[in-house]
């Protein structure tokens, strides 16, 4: 099985019980053999342009895990869902989501570094206020 990104808007009509829905694309993965690693409702946002005459649409993103046979069965039948604006499935990017943690790691020791230096600047003024006081 392989990796992949899940975005599904879903109709902004259904926002009010948005189990629903989410639990017939849960359900329509996991028949197509697939599992669901992780799941983001990211909510209800402003359509750049018209989808099947709706300006809103409910954002929800998924990593599933799917056997190759599986992506056609799920285009398919997210073509004919009417809960389902639209549907983007892509593979995962091995590459860019190592590149991605190696900027975390990088910022997060650069961000402790600069609090390092703050702190010694602070003392440094500290040092300095204190010798201009006597």
């Amino acid at each position: 099985m392989k990796d992949y990104e899940l975005t599904v808007l879903i109709h902004p009509d259904l926002e009010v019980d948005i189990e629903a829905p989410l639990n017939k694309v849960r359900d329509i993965i996991k028949t197509a053999g697939g599992t669901i690693t992780s799941e983001d409702n990211w909510g209800k946002k402003k359509l750049a342009y018209t989808i099947k005459k709706q300006d809103f649409g409910v954002y929800v993103y998924m990593e599933v895990k799917l056997p190759a046979d599986a992506l056609l069965k799920i285009s398919n039948t997210f073509n004919i869902t009417e809960e389902v604006l639209r549907y983007l499935l892509v593979t995962v990017d091995e590459k860019g989501r190592k590149a991605l943690e190696e900027q975390a790691i990088a910022a997060k020791n650069r961000t402790s570094t600069d609090d390092d230096d703050r702190e010694d600047r602070d003392d440094r003024r500290r040092s300095r206020d204190n010798k201009e006081e006597e």
